[in-house]
């Protein structure tokens, strides 16, 4: 499951620098202002050997001090692009994603610390999961695209036309997915749809006896609307990625995890149910 993680890693790296290198629009949406590009490309170096060379290795060689030599490196430049918004007041989105790039490398090294079960009742793992709710929606469905629309399209209004319309009412219609699928979390799985707050029952009610990831299907469902409502081609690729993020390293991880909790229970859900396709009928569930 690393392996691919970090190769998955290592790609992306790889693919951002050739797009910096190749289109002077996506180079200037990733700087800082005040700051040359000459100071921007002195970090190639580093993240070429340091980051993405390493993945590669780590990938092929399970080693604990590559992992944490790839995370420190993350670290720092993640400390440093911070430091970088706070002096121009600028450069939000390549500190986001340096952000971003710290937490996945977080979750590879300690991801076995980050599944935990919840050890309140139901009227505190309710209002956990409302809190939870509204947090990531503000960073993923808001705070997120705002960066993206400033760097890429300009901060502008969507027009009222049939396509404004149609994200409007995917949006809604995936919402109502996510937050179905948060009360039969809390309500049959006592516990909450965060991992280091996780249900203690299978849960194959309400939507999981259609499909056993709804909520990432609302999520990513949510980010290609918000995407078709601002026509914003980077929204959707943020939400593309995310997703192919999500199947390749975060499933496989959450399926270990309750395969190792839930047992035959979960061994026998997951030959049953589909992962991303619904599968509606008698047979389902």
């Amino acid at each position: 499951m690393k392996e691919t993680a970090y190769l998955l890693q290592a790609a992306l790296i790889s693919a951002w620098w050739l797009g910096l290198a190749i289109s002077s629009n996506f180079f200037n949406a990733f700087q800082f202002a005040g700051i040359p590009p000459v100071s921007f490309w002195a970090f190639f170096a580093p993240d070429i050997l340091l980051i993405a060379s390493l993945s590669v290795v780590r990938a092929y060689h399970q080693n604990r001090a590559l992992e944490l030599v790839i995370l420190g490196a993350f670290a720092y430049a993640t400390l440093y692009c911070c430091n970088a918004t706070i002096l121009t007041l600028s450069g939000y989105l390549p500190t986001g994603l340096m952000a971003f790039g710290l937490g996945y490398n977080v979750f590879l090294c300690f991801n076995e610390s980050l599944f935990r079960r919840s050890c309140a009742g139901i009227v505190r793992n309710a209002v956990k999961t409302v809190i939870q709710i509204v947090c990531v929606w503000i960073l993923a469905l808001a705070v997120v695209p705002y960066i993206l629309l400033d760097a890429f399209n300009g901060l502008i209004a969507p027009a009222l036309d049939a396509q404004t319309v149609a994200g409007g009412l995917l949006f809604l219609a995936f919402s109502l997915l996510g937050l179905t699928s948060s009360f039969f979390l809390v309500r049959d799985g006592d516990g909450t749809p965060l991992p280091l707050d996780q249900t203690n029952e299978l849960v194959v009610s309400g939507p999981y006896q259609y499909v056993r990831n709804p909520m990432a299907i609302a999520g990513i469902g949510q980010g290609i609307a918000v995407a078709i409502l601002f026509q914003s081609f980077p929204i959707l690729v943020y939400s593309l990625l995310g997703a192919f993020a999500w199947h390749l390293v975060v499933r496989p991880f959450e399926e270990q995890d309750m395969l190792k909790r839930f047992g035959d229970s979960y061994q026998g859900y997951r030959q049953r149910v589909p992962c991303w396709f619904p599968r509606f009928g008698k047979n389902a569930g």
